[in-house]
């Protein structure tokens, strides 16, 4: 590998994404050629049990680009299939973004940079900070994730506010070490990270960015929101000390 460059890793997690993964792809290829030039950058797509079309279409733009790759999970979850190729990974970064790219590309680079320069160990988009601009999401969802941004944050004493938004980079010594003790293999997954992560000292830093609703969404939010609550609870009675205990050996 040059020096000169470092390794990246952007995964996509996807799950029956037939209609949409084709344009996604492409559109962050090109970006990533233009835009990442210090990078030697590669995505993979986590396909966490797709039975539509998924499959063929990303193997096919894997014989056309190089740096496509396709990793499949039988077992459905984004976090285990967040878990399952971090883990596998060899990169000095590893991000992940949704397959909507509903946060606007432009502000990879920023967090790229963030995690590489050491300012922070995980860097994260976020839709609830100042400065951000939200293009089209309803009152509804809006309301639910200020909430369960508060219920988090009066919980763990946490300083971020945004743990869901799908636009995250991490260093790879910090995955490493935090990876084996996170629990969730669903859309908790994130929030537990980012706790774990704050409470066992490792810093994340969180960026202001554009991000525009996909009205075509699969995320079902009440059920979501439902095991996000479960989650926290978990992890308040008796989780996080396990985990705090667990990682004294690091310090």
């Amino acid at each position: 590998m040059d020096n000169n460059y470092t390794s990246l890793d952007i995964v996509l997690p996807v799950l029956d994404e037939e209609k949409t993964i084709e344009s996604s792809i492409r559109k962050l290829v090109t970006f990533s050629e233009e835009f990442l030039i210090n990078y030697q950058w590669k995505i993979i797509v986590a396909d966490n049990g797709s039975t539509d079309f998924t499959p063929q279409i990303v193997q096919k733009l894997s014989s056309e680009f190089k740096n496509v790759n396709y990793f499949r999970l039988d077992q459905k979850g984004r976090g285990r299939a967040l878990k399952t190729v971090w883990f596998s990974s060899d990169s000095d970064l590893m991000s992940y973004m949704d397959i909507d790219l509903s946060t606007d590309l432009t502000f990879l680079p920023l967090l790229l940079d963030s995690v590489k320069n050491q300012s922070c160990s995980i860097a994260i988009g976020s839709r609830l900070i100042k400065s951000s601009q939200v293009i089209g999401r309803s009152f509804k969802r809006g309301l639910i994730s200020r909430c369960y941004s508060f219920l988090f944050r009066t919980m763990f004493f946490v300083s971020f506010k945004d743990a869901q938004c799908g636009f995250k980079v991490i260093s790879r010594e910090a995955a490493d070490v935090l990876l084996p003790y996170i629990h969730d293999t669903g859309w908790f997954f994130d929030t537990e990270l980012l706790i774990v992560a704050e409470k066992t000292n490792y810093k994340v830093k969180e960026f202001p960015v554009l991000w525009t609703d996909d009205p075509n969404t699969s995320v079902k939010i009440i059920s979501t929101a439902w095991k996000d609550i479960k989650g926290l609870i978990r992890m308040r009675f008796g989780g996080l000390n396990f985990v705090k205990n667990a990682l004294r050996k690091f310090d």
